[in-house]
């Protein structure tokens, strides 16, 4: 037998039990949704969990002092002239470029004081698409412009201090030079994440009353958020604008990217994704196992007809590649059952999402390290994850495959035949 046909009598071969072979079938579906949709609803979660932590005031790729994440510091500063925003700006990929200044303060009433982190912001240079607090501001409005002279509160932050809007509110901080300098604000808005950890620690402060205050040039910022279309090409672009800046600024400045920035949300979505990926190998070794067991059973059950062909002709090494080209069909028809099957709840998913609300029974989102998720869970794989799945199944059902075609590869003509 000529080795070409091989494929076509292989595929004869795995419809001869149609039973059995349907049900192996179904089970790489089913197999192919868990995956996919498991894969998916991580992809899209960490993806907004990334988007939003990076809209907290960070980026997506930070630009800095290079000692700034050792031991922040509002001495630890960079120039962020116009030029080097445009230069920074002028990378692939990157959609926004806002200059700001992030620190710690005390904030002071007649009645309480309390340790808060601020954001110093250009209000005319931000948006919802580079600051997230922005959709939470509650009460009050934003600044007018960058020499406004009023203070955004958390809400919890507002209620510890025992303040309102247009109340006035004393920040204290360490200047440039080490000096203990305070500002007089009133309260202009008031923000309501829903998170508590950012509603009890963090106000906004407009960029340049800030500047002045601290006694910096124009244009010097303790960071240069980076907002990027894809966080996934974070490291590659950091890279890029920090071999640019260190030529140009030399090595006082650096560029991380957000897992270098925030190491603890970084950690968080490793081990999410480590746990997820133990879970897809165990569900892919499930299938392996029902793939080798069918493809077992056919060959053990055929070992007369393995016999006879091997009698007339064939060689071990095409009775063994009949098999195989058996566990390659069976794959291929199980990935084609598998997009059947999910591609209907794949779109559900995708457009519509699943709202956990009514399972919680709470319309608050869960907070993962302050960052508040939504309650709705939308599936978005990336496409080289769909790519792996799909090479795992093959792989997986190829793998299953070798030890049946091993057999029927080493089996004798004689003893086949004498086989009833």
């Amino acid at each position: 037998m000529p080795g070409p046909r091989l494929p076509t009598l292989a595929w004869r071969n795995i419809w001869r039990n149609r039973r059995r072979t349907l049900i192996t079938l179904v089970g790489i579906a089913f197999g192919t949704l868990l995956a996919v949709l498991s894969t998916g609803i991580g992809d899209s979660s960490y993806a907004e969990m990334i988007d939003y932590a990076a809209r907290l005031g960070g980026g997506h790729v930070v630009v800095q002092h290079a000692d700034y994440q050792k031991l922040p510091a509002l001495n630890k500063t960079v120039a962020a002239s116009e030029d080097l925003l445009q230069r920074v700006a002028a990378h692939p990929d990157v959609r926004a470029v806002v200059p700001r200044i992030r620190g710690g303060a005390m904030l002071a009433t007649s009645s309480n004081n309390v340790g808060s982190g601020f954001i110093g912001i250009d209000p005319a240079l931000e948006s919802n698409q580079t600051l997230g607090l922005l959709d939470a501001l509650a009460e009050g409005e934003m600044f007018a412009t960058a020499d406004d002279e009023g203070i955004i509160l958390g809400r919890a932050l507002a209620e510890n201090l025992d303040v309102g809007l247009g109340k006035k509110v004393v920040y204290t901080l360490t200047n440039k030079d080490g000096e203990i300098v305070s500002g007089l604000s009133r309260v202009s808005g008031i923000l309501d994440t829903g998170a508590a950890e950012v509603d009890s620690g963090i106000c906004l402060l407009p960029l340049r009353t800030l500047q002045q205050l601290l006694g910096y040039a124009p244009g010097e910022v303790t960071q240069i958020a980076v907002f990027l279309d894809n966080h996934r090409d974070a490291t590659e672009i950091a890279h890029q604008i920090g071999a640019d800046l260190q030529g140009q600024l030399g090595s006082v400045v650096t560029a991380l990217p957000w897992d270098e920035a925030m190491p603890d949300l970084a950690g968080f979505v490793t081990m999410k994704v480590t746990g997820s990926l133990i879970m897809q190998l165990i569900i892919t070794l499930l299938i392996t196992a029902g793939i080798f067991n069918t493809l077992f059973v056919s060959v053990m059950e055929r070992m007369r007809e393995l016999g006879i062909l091997a009698a007339i002709g064939f060689t071990s090494r095409q009775l063994f590649a009949l098999v195989v080209w058996e566990s390659l069909w069976i794959a291929c028809c199980g990935i084609v059952a598998g997009v059947l099957l999910t591609a209907w709840p794949y779109y559900y998913l995708a457009t519509t999402g699943f709202d956990t609300a009514a399972m919680t029974g709470t319309q608050a989102g869960t907070q993962v390290s302050g960052i508040t998720m939504s309650q709705v869970l939308y599936v978005e794989i990336y496409p080289d994850h769909a790519a792996v799945i799909g090479v795992a199944i093959v792989l997986a059902t190829l793998l299953a495959g070798i030890y049946p075609a091993y057999r029927a590869g080493r089996v004798s003509p004689v003893e086949a035949i004498r086989t009833v």
